[in-house]
């Protein structure tokens, strides 16, 4: 596990503007050091909110300046294979779970983790299944929805409306300005409260409600999945905090556990094992020299994720010959 701190006292400048980050954890990257500019400790600040999806340097004053709330000190380190079957694990676990949220035996799910490494597709090829015959043959309604981008809180409140049957599921997929918004977060919190009986109110007059032919209550019975790229651990604004501790509560939390860059190359290399580029046809030494390429290349990439994957993979259907030219200018860090 990486060694990960609570920043005690520092600031990141962000537009300009010196950030205030203590109460902050993050994974540690570098210890602290002199520069320049002054002190500095280096952190992973990818999956906290309003920050850059980045490593990000955090002025101090010295290393009293944060506190370790986890230092790894064993001398053993997991192997590749121990480290991918952990990941197949995860995953697993996250089926089953879809599973069961489609069932309604369990009302929410957080699932945690860095873009680009299939959170959303496990989740969606599970709730597809119920759908098969609405899709074919139009019989029924379906029972999901999957929710990307912004949200307001009256939309969060009539879509929750919309999928509010027991055997319905919401996936909230990379749509964070939801914890984000107090209101949002109340609503939440009464859709999936512990409760035998879960009731939403809206108490203000609204025109929309009225359009659309929405009450101003209802008993919500759904599920609802959140799949995000933050990590609620990080957050530690008071206010927001105690929101996301009490949406927290009322859900299962699935860390992902893909924090490094080894990491996501070991997911990446066991999902191309798996067949994910089966559909170009490609022999086994063009998707060897597809994974060495993003093996190689890691540190020159915009990203380092299953998309980036299928990116190159297109362009070497494209342009069997050149296809490494044409990757260097559209996948690379400027």
């Amino acid at each position: 596990m990486t060694d990960r701190i609570e920043i005690l006292n520092g600031t990141h400048k962000i537009r300009g503007r010196d950030v205030d980050l203590s109460g902050y954890v993050f994974p540690l990257v570098s210890e602290f050091r002199v520069g320049r500019n002054g002190g500095f400790v280096t952190v992973d600040a990818r999956g906290v909110a309003g920050l850059p999806d980045r490593n990000i340097k955090i002025a101090c004053n010295s290393a009293d300046d944060y506190a370790y709330t986890h230092k790894d000190n064993t001398d053993t380190e997991e192997t590749d294979e121990q480290i991918i079957e952990r990941m197949r694990d995860r995953f697993d676990m996250l089926d089953e779970m879809t599973k069961a949220a489609r069932k309604g035996d369990i009302r929410a799910m957080i699932v945690s983790g860095p873009p680009g490494v299939g959170k959303s597709f496990g989740v969606e090829k599970v709730l597809s299944k119920n759908d098969v015959l609405v899709d074919i043959g139009g019989e029924g309604y379906r029972k999901h929805e999957v929710v990307k981008g912004a949200m307001s809180a009256i939309g969060l409140y009539c879509k929750l409306f919309d999928f509010a049957n027991k055997d319905n599921v919401i996936v909230f997929d990379d749509c964070d300005s939801i914890f984000a918004d107090e209101l949002s977060l109340n609503i939440l919190k009464a859709a999936l409260d512990s409760k035998k009986k879960r009731t939403i109110h809206w108490n203000t007059d609204s025109y929309k409600l009225k359009a659309e032919g929405v009450p101003s209550s209802f008993d919500f019975l759904g599920s609802a999945i959140f799949i995000t790229n933050v990590k609620f651990d990080n957050v530690r604004s008071k206010k927001l905090r105690d929101h996301l501790e009490a949406l927290e509560s009322r859900c299962h939390y699935i860390d992902l556990t893909i924090d490094t860059d080894r990491e996501k190359m070991l997911r990446i290399q066991q999902i191309v094992d798996d067949g994910m580029l089966k559909e170009y046809s490609f022999t086994p030494e063009q998707e060897a020299e597809i994974v060495d390429f993003v093996d190689t290349n890691r540190d020159r990439l915009r990203e380092l994720s299953l998309r980036t994957v299928i990116k190159i993979a297109d362009l070497v259907k494209a342009f069997p010959n050149n296809w490494e030219k044409m990757a260097t200018t559209t996948i690379f860090k400027r």
